[in-house]
């Protein structure tokens, strides 16, 4: 083996797609520009570092996609999943971490190891190629830098690669009034008490929830350059956005009243709720679910200050709102993650056009896999269709229609119908359930492959 792996981009899928391409055995070199070149969203030079949530969404590995995704990832020995399983907070059904521990962990272990080196540093242009070129993976993320980001549209001759995306704040928990709030996961979800009192609650009256909404509308916001259009991706939608399709909105999303009961009023059914979920494992901070925001800061302090029990909040972080780079991956990449053009480089992450840490890291890990298995001179296809991972991966390098191509998380609705089961809302378990019978065991049958490592025959 005489190449190098170069990974361009630290965070999920590019700390995943190093960790595997290690185990595999090949030579990387990790390039992250932090903390030499900072974003506004990012505190730290920590690899995996999360700024948008501390969530990893559903863990249920039977009745939810996202969950599935948790399950391969872990069969192939992610370290992503392994350091979010020893950092696990309390969150009902949900995995959501302590995100400090979780990044430094991840930073630890691939420092730790000789076949990683890690290089600090902006890289500004795509690396030529040519027949023995190094491999190279793409894992800049949303906050790719303006001068790669410029660099992938003259190589891939896409005029613009971006949407806007949100982030929530984050309140010190010791400033919510616990007179006015309770602590309680929806339906009382979870294993543990911990678990089942895992959110805090604030509960809104009609007239309040009008209040906050009108606050919500007029409240000051941040504006857009000319020229600049908000394509948002509809999994992180800021509050004020969802206000603007109707005032119900919100209580039909991240504000839904239901499976909740207000201990410190039990006969009265709240009008609306704001959730608080723990976000670190001291349990002194806490991120408002579903309220990414694009106010600015001065509104935000003023308008979340309307919820009871957030009165008197302090916020260790505001919300804001930041460019996400992506790729048309259906006109762009093949089934490899492989840039068409330029063979010798695949994507991995957010860029290719997934959404989530989740979908972001599985990235990684394939492309960490399938550029390894190319340094050491074996065939390995792409994952399966009928596993999450490859149902994922056949969405947007060509299942997904690239002319109104938008960023996409893991979801039933990508996978294959299974024969003999009937639709509906009766069959939906026995459905999800039969999918992810079926998906382990296609996805087993691809690590098996991986292993047995066949060699490339030309």
């Amino acid at each position: 083996m005489d190449k190098t792996l170069h990974i361009v981009g630290g965070g999920m899928a590019g700390a995943e797609a190093a960790w595997q391409a290690a185990n595999a055995g090949a030579r990387v070199v990790l390039h992250e520009m932090r903390p030499e070149v900072g974003t506004f969203a990012h505190r730290t030079g920590d690899l995996a570092e999360m700024v948008c949530s501390n969530s990893f969404r559903s863990d249920d590995d039977e009745q939810n996609a996202v969950g599935l995704l948790h399950w391969e990832m872990r069969a192939a020995g992610s370290l992503i999943m392994a350091m979010a399983d020893r950092h696990r907070l309390p969150a009902g059904g949900a995995l959501a971490v302590d995100r400090d521990a979780f990044a430094r962990d991840v930073t630890a272990a691939l420092r730790a190891r000789p076949d990683v080196t890690i290089e600090p540093g902006e890289i500004t242009e795509l690396p030529d190629g040519g027949p023995n070129q190094d491999q190279w993976i793409i894992a800049t993320g949303p906050l790719t830098s303006p001068a790669l980001g410029a660099a992938i549209a003259r190589a891939t001759g896409t005029e613009r690669l971006a949407f806007f995306d949100a982030i929530a704040p984050i309140v010190h928990a010791e400033s919510i009034d616990m007179t006015r709030a309770w602590r309680q996961s929806r339906y009382d979800k979870g294993e543990t008490e911990d678990e089942r009192t895992a959110y805090i609650n604030c509960p809104l009256d009609r007239d309040r929830y009008e209040a906050f909404i009108d606050a919500l509308l007029a409240a000051d916001k941040t504006e857009f350059r000319d020229g600049e259009d908000a394509p948002y991706f509809d999994g992180c939608l800021p509050i004020e956005v969802m206000a603007e399709r109707g005032r119900e909105t919100l209580r039909h999303g991240p504000m839904k009243p239901v499976g909740l009961t207000n201990p410190h009023a039990p006969g009265v059914k709240p009008h609306a709720v704001v959730q608080l979920r723990r976000d670190n494992a001291l349990g002194t901070l806490y991120n408002m679910v579903g309220f990414q925001t694009k106010m600015k800061y001065g509104a935000q302090v003023d308008v979340f200050r309307m919820i009871p029990g957030l009165e008197d909040a302090r916020f260790a972080r505001l919300g804001g709102i930041h460019r996400n780079t992506f790729l048309n991956s259906p006109s762009l990449l093949d089934a490899g993650l492989r840039l068409r053009a330029r063979p010798h480089i695949r994507f991995a992450g957010q860029v290719t056009g997934v959404e989530g840490y989740v979908e972001s890291a599985a990235m990684g890990l394939l492309a960490g896999r399938l550029a390894a298995a190319e340094i050491n001179g074996r065939a390995l296809p792409p994952p399966p269709a009928d596993s999450a991972m490859g149902a994922l991966v056949h969405h947007i390098t060509g299942g997904a229609e690239a002319r109104t191509f938008q960023p996409m998380n893991v979801n039933f609705g990508l996978f294959r119908p299974v024969d003999g089961l009937k639709g509906g809302r009766r069959g939906r378990r026995d459905r999800y359930k039969a999918y992810t019978d079926r998906a382990k065991a296609a996805w087993g049958d691809w690590l098996a492959l991986d292993a047995q490592g066949s060699l490339i025959t030309t």
